[in-house]
């Protein structure tokens, strides 16, 4: 099979680059600058170049076709537009990365299927992936061009722990909270269902889709089936740690409201908030043999080890710890205050 990805190093491609060059008869074409590519081996071309720089790519790529495209850093509708004039014709099969949270939010049910309606007023990153995904579906039903979109839902790797409440430098000063015997904020109660997906796993059902005749003209959602709440997410971090879990609750409503520059209103209310349990029967239709491998308590300890053992991905965010310690206070400040009133 002849693969080209656009990116290709990221927390899901990776796992799928490898896995396809995995296949001595797969041969796997990157686009990228470049900068991670020396973490895979196989039969790998490399097309060094910026995929916003059209004119160089389609260059780059004159007398090429592929049995199938996969972009992986497409987020917005005119990216979408630009691949589709850069590969209509030339690919057996154009897969697009898009979102799980791209569905109705906030739900109506919580078994969510391809089906379910896709419509997000919190989160412009999800109503931009709906418009990628309709622009698609139009060039499919019109032209034929065949299309295979993916929603996955929070896919992590060993470089990066799963987590609801974070600041912009990443997750790992929620666990430097843990380790230090600090609460970490944990929006709602705790209750709501989510899924997690190591890369690997994800890479599996991914990888059954390609070439597969079924999958022209769908969509995908590509999860593990495993549904946890986040007190158990939490308290499976906390465990790989070896330290105690000690929650503090706020809503996602609050934690919107007072820290719009961290995108809660997207992250929360556009996506984490709500339970949700995603329906895997179509998947199973079309790739039969995936079988999910890693559980969540698995690829946790996984990625802590990881994390833990590479000072790079040891990022402070002083900025984000001082939030956590002032909301916290400034919180139980007004439990005192409203007991006061009741006394």
């Amino acid at each position: 099979m002849k693969v080209l990805f656009i990116g290709g190093t990221g927390t899901i491609s990776t796992a799928i680059s490898k896995r396809v060059l995995s296949n001595p008869d797969n041969e796997l074409y990157l686009v990228n600058r470049g900068s991670r590519n020396s973490i895979l081996s196989g039969n790998l071309k490399e097309i060094r170049a910026d995929i916003n720089d059209e004119a160089d790519v389609a260059a780059k790529l004159q007398g090429l076709s592929f049995d199938v495209v996969c972009d992986f850093i497409c987020f917005h509708p005119e990216q979408i537009r630009r691949d589709y004039r850069l590969f209509k014709g030339k690919t057996a099969q154009f897969m697009f990365i898009s979102t799980a949270s791209a569905y109705n939010k906030p739900p109506r049910d919580y078994v969510i299927t391809e089906g379910t309606a896709l419509a997000n007023p919190y989160w412009e990153y999800s109503r931009e992936k709906i418009e990628c995904e309709e622009f698609l579906m139009e060039k499919y039903r019109e032209e034929g061009f065949p299309v295979t979109i993916i929603r996955p839902s929070h896919t992590y790797d060993e470089r990066k722990i799963p987590l609801a409440v974070h600041g912009r430098n990443g997750n790992f000063s929620v666990l430097k909270r843990m380790l230090d015997g600090k609460p970490v904020i944990l929006h709602g109660d705790g209750t709501s269902l989510w899924t997690l997906t190591f890369n690997s796993d994800f890479a599996k059902a991914f990888t059954g889709l390609m070439g597969n005749p079924l999958a022209l003209g769908e969509a995908f959602q590509i999860t593990s089936g495993e549904t946890l709440t986040w007190n158990q997410i939490y308290q499976c971090i906390a465990d790989a740690l070896g330290v105690d879990f000690k929650p503090y609750y706020v809503t996602s409503r609050f934690l919107a409201d007072v820290a719009p520059q961290l995108d809660f209103e997207g992250s929360l209310l556009g996506d984490k908030a709500y339970s949700v349990v995603f329906d895997q029967s179509k998947l199973l239709r079309a790739v039969p043999g995936f079988v999910p491998e890693v559980p969540f308590s698995r690829g946790v300890k996984i990625a802590v080890d990881y994390i833990m053992s590479h000072p790079e991905c040891q990022t402070p965010d002083p900025e984000f710890d001082d939030f956590c310690d002032r909301t916290i206070e400034i919180l139980e400040a007004a439990k005192a205050s409203c007991r006061k009133i009741l006394e």
